[in-house]
């Protein structure tokens, strides 16, 4: 008898250890980033062994750059991943988030509450608070206001001149573009070194002219976009030792010379090409003075056609007739290889609008972390355009917490707890970002939740330069709402799948794996 409860006491260490080991590992990670989050927030100075530094307060740079050996801390660190590929922006608050949930449950399970239940109330917390969420957005009507520029300016780490650069962006493609969930608008965003600042209405492909001896620059573009090599058929090397397979490649290559001809009937003086080109059509684009693009990326072949409004073909398309040709073609006024930065612009495409946004920064060091302040503007700015904003500076999270506690307060039985649990972490983004600005966060968030209630706000914050209550709303500091859900999300599921992992084992490596 004894030997049995001796077992299962054991049982419950090791379950308990496996879950600290876990939870120790996720709050190293939060910590790496957590003195990063809000205005005052500092920077991080990741140096690698052979003593390459990156400096950068991005929470998702972070995370990716750091050295990371324990499965758990690599759970967390997909998770922010995926925050940053869906969402574009939000990472740093949905590992804090996570972190923060997952200690608060582990304190319940040391109380002994059983996992479980702390589960239930977890996810059923985490599902009031998108619900409660949802219901302080306020909605995006017209591209034209003020509150796009803050969201810029917010997600742009308070950098005006790309705030500036991103909202007439978002103007240019416009709010129908911003809302397809294909366009991803931090797309749009190239930064290098020694540029200046410019919003390009039109493409910059990332690639120059293939030939010097071709033209340098054209107007009134009449172009083609061809998805393969740009030339003749091929055989394979079997058949061209044959009579006939020889005789065909003949075949091919003349079908190939009189479509070289049609290019010049019909007046193209561009070419993109997805893959190689014929050294005859090389030499023919030089002769007629055409401009030729080869090895594009798909990305780049795709945003060309749409802009142009040309349909993409592949190079036996040319066997049609010269009038059904026609609607393949794309427009544009202007195609021209910029020097300096060694790349093709397109302008004034006859099809879709579309913007590139050129960010330009002193040195190369600095060029990445611009271009990442500009993505992360970018994608802030068509996640609020998507889903609405709320007040930033975790107000609206403090607003939820009260929420989640009335709640709290009539649930009976364990699950309880684990909406305690929800309710408290919902007070840390803002307590970090008062703590990074020098303040007590216990005395501030006091005077918040005071303030919300009295004057039933959800928009009252923290002035992290005086310490005094703000309006977060009129003032300005604003937050995409997809930012915040998903970032909700995804901290109650890595909280949920690390309270699940009763034991770590090491697996064996695979022999032909080594």
């Amino acid at each position: 008898m004894n030997h049995h409860s001796n077992q299962s006491h054991q049982e419950t260490d090791d379950r308990l250890t496996a879950l600290h080991s876990n939870t120790n590992a996720i709050r190293a990670i939060a910590s790496a980033v957590e003195g990063t989050l809000g205005p005052k927030g500092l920077d991080t100075m990741l140096v690698d062994t052979t003593g390459e530094v990156v400096i950068t307060n991005d929470g998702v740079t972070i995370l990716n750059k750091m050295e990371v050996n324990h499965p758990a801390a690599k759970m967390l660190i997909q998770v922010a991943r995926s925050q940053q590929n869906e969402i574009g922006d939000g990472t740093t608050t949905a590992t804090i988030l996570s972190s923060e949930l997952l200690s608060l449950a582990v304190n319940q399970v040391d109380r002994g509450v059983p996992i479980p239940k702390v589960i239930m109330g977890l996810k059923q917390g985490i599902r009031l608070a998108i619900q409660f969420l949802k219901q302080h957005v306020r909605p995006v009507e017209d591209l034209n206001k003020d509150w796009i520029h803050q969201i810029a300016l917010i997600a742009g780490r308070e950098h005006e001149d790309v705030a500036e650069l991103i909202v007439e962006a978002a103007k240019l493609v416009g709010k129908e573009k911003l809302l397809d969930s294909q366009f991803k608008f931090a797309d749009t965003i190239l930064a290098y070194e020694g540029s200046e600042n410019e919003l390009v209405s039109g493409l910059i492909l990332k690639k120059k002219k293939m030939n010097p001896d071709m033209p340098q620059k054209i107007e009134n573009v009449k172009l083609l976009v061809i998805q393969d090599a740009f030339e003749p058929e091929e055989i394979d090397d079997e058949a061209l030792g044959t009579e006939i397979g020889f005789s065909k490649y003949l075949e091919y290559k003349e079908i190939f010379k009189q479509n070289l001809d049609k290019v010049e009937q019909l007046g193209i003086n561009l070419i993109a090409v997805h893959r190689g080109v014929d050294p005859m059509a090389e030499e023919f684009c030089v002769d007629h003075g055409i401009m030729m693009i080869q090895r594009l990326s798909s990305e780049d072949m795709k945003l060309l056609a749409e802009h142009t409004g040309a349909k993409m073909m592949k190079r036996t398309g040319l066997n049609k007739e010269l009038e059904e040709l026609k609607s393949y073609l794309g427009y544009a006024q202007l195609v021209y290889e910029d020097e300096k930065l060694e790349k093709v612009r397109v302008v004034g495409g006859k099809g879709k609008p579309t913007a590139t946004i050129l960010v330009g920064a002193s040195t190369g060091e600095i060029v990445e972390e611009r271009e990442r302040i500009a993505k992360d503007a970018a994608s802030s700015v068509q996640a609020a355009i998507r889903s609405g904003y709320v007040p930033g500076g975790g107000a609206v999270e403090m607003a939820i917490s009260k929420e989640i506690e009335r709640i709290r307060e009539q649930t009976r039985g364990m699950e309880g707890f684990g909406l305690e649990a929800v309710a408290q972490a919902l007070t840390k983004p803002m307590a970090q970002i008062v703590l990074n600005a020098g303040f007590n966060p216990l005395e501030k968030l006091d005077e918040v939740k005071v303030a919300q209630i009295e004057q039933q706000s959800d928009a009252i914050g923290i002035n992290t330069d005086t310490g005094q209550l703000m309006d977060m709303e009129q003032n300005g500091i604003l937050d995409p709402a997809l930012v915040k859900i998903h970032a909700l999300k995804a901290a109650g599921e890595i909280c949920e799948a690390i309270l699940r992992i009763h034991t770590i084992i090491r697996m064996k490596k695979d022999e032909d794996q080594d």
